[in-house]
């Protein structure tokens, strides 16, 4: 075994791999950027090189920074995590000849397997069922639209290399289909550095299924079990399990079978997976993964096998450690993935300052890169963490997952946590009866746009506020009764006469007045025409019993400077607090500015200074967490003024086009 590796990646998946190596007793170093300086991996592997700037090109991507970082911490061998250099033959060869080892494939097969149409041969030549499209991916977009009019519609467009949903694109009408090339090659040359693309029949209503397996680099290969991965958005998994469930054993005997014999075709070193588009009792072949996929956790608690401590093993020569006999199932696990995005604004990334991170404390695996006080930037991944849950049925695991999330507070910035709990409850989810393409078929449904106000969050909040506001210096908040503070006339019912506070929220804000709080310490609180009796009991990790009206249940509150986080079972409320005599409305932001939607960098500009142009154009283009985001147009007018250029990094709320709007007649 080693004495020491590099970890050359970041956020959870390089604490995750750095665990295992604490366990085994395998020093560990890792690298970070300029803006991971402070990162949770950085902490946990304990010693760490910066390599480079922000953006990943700058740092991560560099391979020459990478090996430098292994020589300079005298590590032996390099674990390259997933993304970034994982699937880079390039490196992996580098590796090599600067006598290190790469814990994953060898270079030449990498190479093999990372361009989907060269995997497609691959697997074709090992007699496993391929999808029908193009077989050599292509950089010449006027041939990309001709295959796909041979391939006929319905189709994908996928990057050749790499993975993850970057660069691919369903096409199920012709109008717009340039766009969609364009955009599609943009997307693969940032993620992977090649812009290729290849076409695929697009296989409607499919269950995407994929084989764990691992080889030693001898001849020797056999698989893990399998994982359904159907649960998807925009081809990025959200849900993920071991094993598939409503799969005939003949099949899934067929397809373990298919996989291990591509991997023995390939004499495959290390672990990889195979992946696979399911449509009844038909299957193809889609690409294989060479790497640890992000979903391994399930595999790992069904089998009780570490799969990191099984690359490290093979990579140090030690072989396979089982055999095939050896691998059973035991329960079953799902996975879900938490995402710093906004749901209710089509899954827009978000990013900023997390003030509290909390998971549960047991009942569940959790993979994480962030702790309270993170910092989510723009540059990487938009994913913040793993909840893995096992238990002896499906439904007992997606119980315990449902509670997990509960559970799980994460304040700052908005994530997908309620989207994730829905989608668990869907009946289609329950039933295991889902397809590719649910989440995109279901979004009304899974996506909750309401701006309602939540009276007894509001509430809360306010309670809380006046509490953390009046509290006694030298007495605990919870001690004393004599804390309103507020000696004005009230009414009957005890409530201030003019408001004392005004609490902003998503789509809503209020005014809060406050009575007399009583020797139980329950107190009436207004919120704008409603009066509701609250009490706060305080529990463990700024957990309360709260009391609302008739309503009791486990709440967690957080307050940083003027924020109060709120989070009960209905989900988690931002909400800004201000002393109402000092509160001033907003002043509305002028229609014609357009502003990107969050920090990113701009790839494309497509108007000019006396352009004319209509609502719903596309005015700039801006990459932000390997996501392209199109700034539209809300109304017609004449372009006044153009802010940014390709290349540029922009904040949150910049404004980057002036548009004159149009005069009505």
């Amino acid at each position: 075994m080693f004495k020491k590796i590099l970890i050359a990646n970041r956020g959870e998946i390089a604490c995750r791999i750095a665990r295992t190596c604490h366990r085994l007793g395998v020093a560990v170093a890792g690298i970070h950027s300029t803006a991971d300086a402070d990162a949770l991996h950085v902490k946990m592997i304990g010693e760490s090189i910066e390599i480079g700037g922000a953006a990943a090109s700058d740092s991560y991507l560099r391979i020459d920074a990478v090996i430098a970082a292994a020589k300079a911490t005298g590590a032996q061998a390099i674990h390259p995590g997933f993304g970034f250099l994982a699937e880079n033959a390039t490196f992996a060869r580098a590796v090599e000849a600067a006598g290190l080892v790469f814990i994953g494939p060898t270079p030449d097969v990498i190479e093999r397997l990372g361009d989907k149409a060269s995997a497609k041969k691959e697997a074709e030549a090992a007699d496993v069922p391929i999808v029908p499209g193009s077989k050599k991916p292509s950089e010449d977009a006027a041939e990309i639209a001709r295959i796909v009019q041979e391939v006929g519609l319905p189709v994908m467009l996928k990057a050749a290399a790499g993975g993850g949903g970057k660069g691919m694109r369903a096409v199920s009408d012709l109008d717009g289909l340039a766009n969609e090339i364009e955009s599609a090659m943009r997307e693969a040359k940032n993620s992977f550095g090649y812009p290729g693309l290849i076409v695929e029949k697009l296989v409607e209503r499919g269950r995407h299924i994929e084989v764990q397996i691992a080889g030693d680099g001898k001849g020797n290969v056999l698989h893990l079990l399998e994982r359904e991965c159907s649960l998807q958005r925009r081809h990025q998994k959200l849900i993920e399990e071991a094993p598939a469930v409503n799969l005939a054993a003949t099949l899934r005997d067929k397809m373990a079978a298919d996989a291990v014999r591509l991997g023995k075709r390939l004499n495959y070193r290390g672990v990889g997976t195979v992946e696979f588009i399911l449509s009844g009792d038909t299957y193809y072949f889609l690409e294989v993964n060479p790497r640890l996929q992000v979903e391994h956790p399930v595999t790992e608690m069904v089998t009780g096998i570490d799969i990191v401590e099984v690359m490290l093993r093979i990579a140090a020569g030690e072989g396979l450690p089982f055999t095939q006999n050896a691998v059973t199932c035991s329960g079953h696990a799902v996975e879900v993935r938490i995402c710093a995005e906004d749901p209710a604004d089509n899954f827009l990334p978000c990013t900023g300052d997390l003030a509290y991170v909390k998971f549960p404390a047991d009942g569940v695996r959790v993979e994480t890169g962030v702790e309270s006080g993170s910092v989510v930037t723009p540059y990487y991944d938009s994913m913040l963490a793993k909840l893995i849950a096992h238990a002896e049925t499906r439904n007992e695991a997606l119980d315990k997952l449902e509670r997990a999330l509960d559970a799980t507070s994460i304040f700052g910035i908005t994530t997908n946590q309620g989207f994730l709990k829905r989608l668990l409850g869907l009946p289609a989810t329950r039933s295991a009866t889902f397809y590719t393409r649910l989440i995109d078929e279901q979004i009304d449904q899974l996506v909750d746009k309401a701006k309602n106000l939540d009276a007894g969050a509001l509430a809360l909040g306010a309670y809380f506020w006046m509490i953390r506001q009046r509290q006694p210096l030298a007495r605990g908040p919870w001690q004393s009764r004599e804390m309103t503070g507020w000696h004005m006339a009230a009414g009957g019912d005890g409530l201030s006469p003019i408001p004392i506070l005004h609490l902003e929220t998503a789509g809503a804000s209020a005014e809060i007045r406050f009575a007399p709080l009583k020797a139980d310490g329950s107190m009436i609180v207004g919120v704008n025409d409603e009066k509701l009796p609250v009490r706060l009991i305080p529990l463990k990790d700024d957990c309360f019993t709260a009391i609302v009206g008739a309503r009791r249940e486990t709440v967690r509150i957080y307050q940083e400077n003027q924020t109060i986080f709120v989070h009960h079972r209905r989900g988690v409320h931002t909400l800004t607090a201000i002393p109402y005599l000092t509160y001033i409305s907003a002043v509305a932001e002028t229609s014609g500015e357009l502003r990107a939607p969050m920090m990113g960098m701009i790839l494309k500009v497509n108007v000019a200074v006396g352009d004319t142009i209509k609502a719903g154009d596309v005015a700039a283009v801006l990459e932000s967490m390997k996501m392209e985001l199109r700034i539209n147009c809300e109304t017609d007018g004449v372009v006044t003024a153009v802010n940014c250029r390709p290349g540029e990094t922009v904040e949150r709320n910049a404004v980057v086009v002036v548009v004159e709007p149009e005069q009505q007649p």
